[in-house]
């Protein structure tokens, strides 16, 4: 296998979770029967850009197909986020109506609405229907497509290039993160504005999440590795932002290599900080197994121990950092009796791999579990609030990341 962006032979494995299914790809009970396709989980890394990537495998229209489960308005968190971006950079890029304004995987609209509500022009770019349709319902104009170079020439031709592309927790999803980083290039005025969202690799490693691994998932990033991969499109990151979204984020500021806009003193700091974290150093990224596996057992032992006492043990949140993990460790429900999620679209399903069912947030009413294992962890205190309730019969919640703990 051959990296990604710049081609290089790939030789190190930096992390390796066996074999998996999709992560999103939630089974209906007739599912149940048949047979499933699994994928190996493992990671690679790249000593001449630093790109970690996992192992070639299904195409984006395989994994992000018209019922793709996840929304994003489900979160209490992420539309607040999205509202505080959102007033933010239109402040910063002194955004008008007679700006325009795309986003790169919009999901349900969820960050598009405050645009539409604020009056600024904005196209909203989803591949996956289900999603697109419940944008579409709050008056976001839709387009149905991947995006990747080709899309942004056909959009600068047609005079819709932007002043403001956002792509938040996308750039990890692509399967060919040049072509898409391109499509920005082209789509983007001369003096225009990309912001990227996108998990933190040091977070990933510092923090042990390494259940954000998933086949959904083709690139882990530093800075280091995207900095490269703007500058090979002609782009050039000119700031970044540490925010705390999904366990430790970047948030990129890119625009032309040619543009005006003069580059900040937080991207020479950020590498920096790469560096001395050891993000350019290959001892770093194979020492990092033995952690994860340490968290694995101790999170088997754990579940275990708490069957043998006649505990029952439950989870809140059917993300599909839960079907990693859970795959990883050969959990099945004899261990874990079922999962509350507040999606619709997930519940009375059941996880892939691993079947553990999907039910409502009510199911923890009525079972009344000892135990609630918080897998959605970077959105553990909204979780915590919403059920507070679980600790009226004496229940308890924990974590298995960082490590277990009970929260």
């Amino acid at each position: 296998m051959k990296c990604h962006h710049c081609k290089t032979e790939l030789e190190h494995v930096f992390l390796d979770l066996g074999f998996a299914p999709p992560s999103n790809s939630y089974l209906t009970a007739e599912q149940l029967r048949q047979s499933e396709k699994t994928y190996p989980l493992k990671l690679l890394v790249c000593e001449n850009c630093w790109l970690v990537q996992t192992v070639d495998n299904e195409s984006g229209e395989q994994l992000f197909h018209d019922d793709y489960a996840y929304f994003s308005s489900v979160s209490k968190m992420l539309l607040d986020h999205a509202k505080t971006y959102c007033g933010m950079i239109t402040d910063r890029l002194g955004l008008t109506e007679e700006s325009y304004v795309v986003e790169v995987a919009s999901n349900d609209g969820y960050l598009l609405r405050n645009f539409v509500e604020s009056g600024v022009p904005c196209l909203g770019i989803e591949p996956t229907a289900g999603t697109a349709e419940v944008a579409a319902g709050l008056g976001i104009p839709q387009l149905g497509e991947f995006f990747g170079e080709e899309l942004g020439k056909r959009l600068a031709a047609e005079g819709k290039q932007a002043d403001l592309m956002i792509g938040n927790n996308v750039y990890a999803h692509v399967p060919d993160i040049n072509d898409f980083t391109r499509g920005f290039k082209q789509a983007l005025k001369p003096e225009g504005t990309v912001t990227l969202e996108f998990p933190h690799l040091l977070s990933t490693m510092v923090f042990n999440q390494f259940d954000t691994v998933y086949h959904e998932h083709y690139s882990y990033l530093s800075l280091n590795a995207v900095s490269k991969i703007f500058e090979a499109a002609g782009l050039r990151v000119y700031d970044v932002e540490e925010i705390p979204t999904h366990g430790g984020s970047l948030r990129v500021y890119g625009c032309h290599a040619e543009s005006s806009i003069e580059t900040c003193g937080n991207v020479a700091a950020i590498l920096q900080k790469e560096a001395d974290a050891g993000l350019t150093d290959m001892a770093t990224y194979l020492a990092y197994q033995a952690q994860v596996d340490k968290t694995k057992d101790d999170m088997v032992a754990f579940l275990i121990e708490q069957k043998r006492a006649g505990k029952k043990v439950a989870g809140y949140g059917a993300a599909a950092k839960a079907s990693t993990l859970l795959n990883y460790a050969g959990v099945r429900p004899d261990l874990l009796a079922f999962i509350s999620d507040a999606a619709p679209s997930k519940q009375n399903k059941f996880l892939p791999g691993c079947h553990v069912p999907v039910l409502p947030p009510d199911a923890l009413v009525e079972h009344k579990p000892d135990w609630v294992v918080v897998f959605a962890w970077n959105i553990a205190k909204e979780i915590m609030e919403t059920q507070s309730h679980v600790k009226e019969w004496g229940g308890r919640f924990i974590v298995f990341i960082p490590e277990l703990k009970e929260l």
